[in-house]
Parts: C-alpha cells; structure tokens; sequence
C-alpha cells in the first residue's frame, strides 16, 4: 500500500528572531517591547535614560531607534526626554531582499501581516490596554500636528477605504527640522536620497474581490490607516504606493479591519531601509519632543535635554546658559532637576521676550531668572556657577562669519 506522499521541500525559512519570543515573555507578564525614535546622534542619551527611568531591559541601538522592553505605565513612557516618538513594536525583521521581482518583494511584505495574526491580536490588546479603553481617540496614534521640525525627508503612505467598494491612500512627505516648527507625520531621520511623493490611489474591497471571509475578533475592530516609510535600496523598486497596498489590503484580508484617512482608532506603522524591516503602533498621538510647556520652539528639546544631562546637575547648584535665547535648555533642565538654581542671559530683546514666555508657561519662575546682557561682558561675579551650558549660535543655523572670531572671548568669559 502507497504511503502517504512526501511534501516538496519549501524555500527555507530563517529562524524567527530571539527577541520576538523573548517579546512574548514580556506581554504575558503585563510588559511590552517597544522603539523609540531619536534623533542622530541622541541614541546612547535614550538608551541610558530607558534604563534609568523605565527599568528597561534588552535594549538595543540602531540609527535612529532605540528597541527596548519594559513594564512602565504610560505616564512613565510619556516622561522620556531624549526620544521623539514612541512605538509598540509589532514586527522586527531583516531587511527585505531587494530584487528585480516587486510581486516576490511584496508578498515578503504582506508575510508581516499574515504571519502569527495572534501576536498582531495580543500586541493590540496591550496598546488598547495602555490606553484603558477603546474610545479615547486623543491618546491614539493620529496624524499629529506637532509644531516642531525634523532634520529629516519622511515618506508617508496612508491607506484608506472610502467607500464600501474603495479605498484612497496617500502617501504624504514631510521635511521636518530640528531646530523651527513644521507639522511632522513621523519624527525619524531619513537619508538625503529618500524621495517626497504625494499621490492618491483607489482600492476595490479585497474582501469583496477575492470572495475571502476576513478573520474578524468583534474585540479587536478598530478603524485603521498604514503610514510607510521607507529609504535605501528598497525605495528604488517599490514605491510608498505598492507598500501601503500591500500591507493595507493584507491588514483588512486578515482582520476585518475598516481603512479610514481622516480618523483611525490605529495607525499601523512601517519602517523599511537597508537595516531593518520594522512594524510599531504609535503609543501616543503627538511627538514625545512636543512638550507641552513650550510655547515658543527654539533649540530642540531632546538635544536641550541631553546637553543638559551632560552637565550632572545636582540639588543647590547654580546652572548659567549666557546665550539662552528662548530658554529651552533652562527649561528642560529646571523641568528634570528642580532643585538647582538656573540663571539666563541674552543681548536680544525679543529672545528674552519669548523666554520669559516660555518660562511663564511652565510654572517656572521662581527657578529661572533672566537679564540682558552680553557674552563678552557678563555682569556676574567670577566663580558665582557651577555649570554653564549654552547653545552657541555658530554653525549650521547661524552662518558663520566674522562672529566666529569672538568665540575664544566667549568661551573664556563663560571659564571665568
């Protein structure tokens, strides 16, 4: 009597990554593993400080991400100072093999999706599990309107579903900068070749096309859109528009989900370069560098946080920034160590102006005092601080001219 046949061997199939079974561990425990955007050269100052405030564990550092797991509540994860923005990590792979053949390419693409549809479920159970219930659509991942800028080009692809037999998707690219405000979809560095497109698709209905019945968790159904970003040697083949399809399309195969634009319960980010493949809901709807208690954006506030960490401030110490301009680093710093003493100075009216705006804002009065004054000549006693920090405007944002001779008076004023 015949047996029964063999089965073809398949392609092989590369081991799935130990951190995603260790993530596991993590969610039944109450945890989660996240990434954290940050901006170049900021990764070590959040990777230390997600030890140091959250506990974390099994942190890792790539450029412009910093992966890490942890048990922290919200009001824990939103106090991190040197991150731009938050995700819950759902997916993290290699790099996708770039070929010739876009179907081969986009079918590894929509394998995030259909792989383990149970740890997608699990992974959204802990984000609605954050936020303690499913209607609040403030906290929830949405197209933020942050007046702070990126040094960055982003490429952004949204699906949606328009009408019951459609779906419009856009793709929208932001140049953001670090230093001025402009509204940001996704606050990641991108590569100088990274490309800006804009364009609008309509889908028909998989569900209604292919005649499947979507795996539908009454639970588990939310409204979505998929941002991708992506840059290196995979945006040369596929563009925003076949990736947000792609993984669009398998999200409303798989789940049942409803693609909405304008207001989604979820946005399912994706991050593909020549690093990583990287899936993440983002945890909260604005930037974690939007902090609530600048009114007026100068310098940013990750780098003004981490220049001020450099400093190791400690209770009773005296903190001057001669060139404060709009107090950001006074702020960040009085807002992490309160028990210092912290001094302002500035030659430019209207930077003093809108410092004592910001301070006003904060609450900080009585840990901040400003005077005008300049660099070269500050009215102060030799010896009177413990720590100067300070911005000096030479460089990339100030065209350096003639000024930059005066550095060596400035810098031996600010030793005196």
């Amino acid at each position: 009597e015949e047996g029964p046949r063999p089965r073809k061997a398949g392609p092989a199939r590369l081991p799935r990554p130990v951190l995603r079974a260790a993530g596991r561990v993590k969610m039944a425990a109450g945890g989660g593993r996240y990434f954290c955007t940050a901006g170049r050269g900021l990764e070590p100052f959040l990777a230390r400080e997600v030890r140091a405030r959250l506990g974390a564990t099994e942190v890792d550092c790539v450029s412009g991400k910093v992966f890490f797991s942890t048990e922290a509540e919200p009001g824990e994860l939103r106090r991190l100072r040197a991150g731009e923005r938050l995700f819950l990590l759902l997916k993290k792979h290699p790099p996708l093999v770039v070929s010739r053949n876009k179907g081969k390419m986009l079918h590894e693409l929509k394998s995030l999706v259909v792989e383990e549809p149970k740890y997608w479920l699990d992974v959204i159970s802990i984000w609605r599990n954050l936020h303690g219930c499913e209607g609040k659509k403030d906290d929830v991942s949405q197209e933020n309107q942050s007046p702070l800028k990126r040094k960055s080009e982003e490429e952004t692809t949204i699906v949606t579903k328009r009408q019951e037999t459609e779906q419009a998707r856009e793709t929208v690219s932001e140049e953001c900068q670090a230093e001025a405000g402009e509204r940001c979809v996704v606050p990641e560095r991108a590569s100088d070749q990274d490309c800006r497109t804009e364009s609008k698709t309509f889908l028909e209905d998989p569900s209604r096309s292919s005649g499947e019945k979507p795996i539908v968790n009454e639970q588990l159904s939310f409204s979505f859109r998929v941002s991708c970003r992506c840059s290196g040697a995979i945006a040369k083949i596929l563009t925003s528009q076949e990736i947000g399809r792609a993984v669009g399309i398998a999200l409303m195969k798989q789940f049942g989900w409803q693609a909405d634009l304008r207001d989604p319960d979820l946005e399912i980010f994706v991050h593909l370069n020549d690093i990583h493949s990287v899936v993440g809901i983002p945890l909260f709807r604005l930037p974690l560098a939007n902090r609530e208690y600048i009114k007026t954006a100068g310098l940013r506030s990750t780098v003004a946080w981490a220049m001020a960490s450099l400093a190791e401030i400690s209770a009773g110490v005296f903190v001057l920034d001669p060139m404060c301009g709009l107090g950001t680093i006074l702020l960040e710093a009085a807002k992490e160590w309160p028990e210092a003493c912290y001094w302002g100075a500035d030659i430019s009216d209207s930077q003093l102006e809108g410092a004592d705006v910001n301070i006003r804002a904060a609450g900080l009065m009585d840990k901040i005092e400003l005077l005008k004054a300049s660099v070269k000549a500050l009215p102060l006693p030799s010896e009177s601080f413990d720590a100067v920090i300070s911005d000096i405007p030479f460089g990339k944002k100030f065209k350096i001219t003639k000024d930059i001779q005066l550095l060596p008076d400035i810098l031996q004023e600010m030793e005196r």
